[in-house]
């Protein structure tokens, strides 16, 4: 039941992070005012902080999911 929260709150996490980068290009980012430029975006320390972050949940959410899976595969 532990991993299975974590899971969704990692999840939420990841999906939040995802969306606070900045769009590097076309598609759906400019679509939505993505590609618009802006005086509020932070310097390169910041998004490299955001990028290192994010890896680590994922590898995080990735490992969640991992052993939620050899859980479910000993139990069953």
């Amino acid at each position: 039941m532990g991993f299975s929260i974590a899971l969704i709150v990692f999840s939420l996490l990841l999906m939040l992070l995802v969306l606070m980068h900045k769009g590097k290009g076309g598609g759906l980012s400019d679509m939505f005012g993505g590609g618009m430029q802006s005086s509020v975006g932070g310097s390169s320390v910041a998004e490299r902080n955001l990028d290192r972050i994010t890896v680590v949940v994922g590898l995080i959410w990735f490992g969640l999911i991992v052993a939620l899976a050899l859980l479910m595969k000993l139990d069953g």
